[in-house]
């Protein structure tokens, strides 16, 4: 009886919203598939691009795929307070109406990043000589890379399950000297921290949530797969990292500026983040010019934070329907965010979305949630019919979002308000996920790839 009127409930609305496409604007899919399995599955995934120099495994740092099992897993809760202060503190300093192009500047120190407990993707890479393996998070929301080194004194750096990385053991370290030109271009993007020892280029990086990591800015081989290899790279060695727990090794910064691993290593670089945290996923970089596969959208950028990469919408699709969304509705644009959780649309067009997308769902019961407006009890459903959702950037660029796990998590539309028409938002990393994420700087594009991982 359930079941006969769950099908009179969306037959209709397919019926009456759609003109009976509903078959191809909805998607059912079983709940099983919300849930990621308790083994890592699904073989290594790389990018398909022919002229990409290397392609690295990415995987989700709380699964089972992980190197290590972290000890500080959040609890979702915890996640989403977590991802929404991220996107307050992405969007705080950028001037209304100015996301995506422009000249205005905020007044926001560039070094000030967000809760590093935020990211949740992991690379392995290897540092020195001999390499070193050192299990990193990624970030397109930082710039300059970081490891935790020795010397550090008791209870001045965070625990982590691999040693601490020993600048003296490699042969071809060095520390980058205060009056060179890497420091002060460091100086000028406002992650230098004076001089150490009275000759040695410091660096600092304090986050939004008190945290911090400082120490001496240093260059040494980094080896991203076998014979693939950055000589003189230029990060971060840490000997003071305060209160940041359960980060593995360190991280590497995808940003924009010059500090960057992908400006660095040259090319474009892209990420494939999977649908769920028991399958892999991957990094790519150094791809060339104009990719195959890809649909591509102009990149912008955010006043005042030369690191993030933006995109425009230009309209959103629910269950087949277009929303009727005027181009203002979208004029703060979209910073693109592998930290952030939650996409954070704003208000016209996530409330455009949010009503759109209850009344698609409408046959299943609207659970509370401190977080999250539109999140649903599931429980008892062997199967889930869910509206597709399409994102349609400037210059037509769409993607559909993956079938549940770009759309829900835990249950809930992964949207939420990021503010008044006319700030910025973010795209969240759930939204992104199977998609080959490719940000080219040199062309000035963001490509997206569907089915990638």
């Amino acid at each position: 009886m359930a079941s006969l009127l769950l099908c009179i409930v969306l037959c209709s609305y397919y019926s009456i919203a759609y003109g009976g496409g509903g078959d191809q604007s909805f998607v059912t899919v079983p709940t099983s598939s919300f849930e990621p399995e308790r083994v890592c599955s699904g073989e290594r995934v790389m990018s398909e691009q022919n002229n990409s120099a290397v392609s690295l495994p990415l995987v989700h740092r709380h699964g089972p795929c992980a190197p290590s099992i972290s000890p500080d897993k959040p609890s979702f809760a915890d996640t989403l307070r977590i991802s929404r202060a991220r996107i307050n503190h992405i969007t705080s300093g950028v001037p209304r109406s100015m996301g995506s192009h422009g000249d205005e500047k905020a007044s926001i120190p560039a070094h000030l990043g967000t809760s590093v407990k935020s990211l949740e993707y992991v690379v392995t890479v290897s540092f020195g000589t001999p390499a070193v393996p050192k299990v990193v998070v990624i970030d397109t929301g930082s710039d300059l890379s970081w490891l935790q080194c020795k010397p550090c004194r008791p209870g001045e750096c965070s625990q982590q399950k691999d040693p601490l990385f020993d600048p003296s053991h490699s042969s071809t370290y060095g520390s980058v000297d205060c009056g060179s030109a890497p420091c002060k271009k460091l100086t000028a993007d406002a992650y230098a921290n004076g001089c150490a020892n009275g000759k040695q280029c410091g660096f600092l990086i304090s986050y939004a949530d008190g945290t911090s990591t400082d120490g001496v800015y240093s260059k040494d081989k980094l080896t991203l797969a076998p014979g693939v290899v950055v000589n003189n790279f230029y990060f971060g060695c840490g000997h003071d990292k305060r209160a940041v727990q359960g980060l593995y090794d360190g991280l590497l910064g995808l940003g924009r500026l010059s500090e960057s691993l992908a400006s660095q290593y040259g090319g474009a670089v892209s990420y494939c983040l999977p649908a769920v945290s028991s399958k892999p996923g991957f990094l790519a970089l150094g791809a060339g010019k104009s990719p195959s596969g890809f649909q591509f959208t102009p990149m912008g950028r955010v006043p005042g934070q030369p690191t993030f990469a933006t995109v425009t919408l230009a309209g959103i699709t629910v269950g087949g329907k277009k929303l009727n969304l005027r181009p203002s509705a979208f004029q703060g644009g979209m910073i693109v965010d592998s930290g952030t959780v939650i996409t954070g649309l704003q208000s016209t067009a996530y409330q455009a979305l949010r009503s759109a997308f209850r009344s698609a769902m409408a046959a299943y019961p609207m659970v509370p949630n401190d977080h999250l407006e539109t999140c649903y009890n599931l429980a008892g459903h062997k199967n889930v019919v869910v509206p597709k959702i399409a994102l349609t950037f400037s210059g037509g660029a769409t993607i559909n979002l993956d079938v549940p796990n770009g759309i829900l998590v835990n249950g809930c539309l992964a949207f939420a308000d990021s503010g008044l028409d006319g700030t910025t938002g973010v795209l969240g990393n759930v939204n992104q996920r199977t998609f080959e994420v490719l940000f080219d700087t040199s062309s000035s594009k963001v490509g997206f790839r569907a089915n990638a991982c």
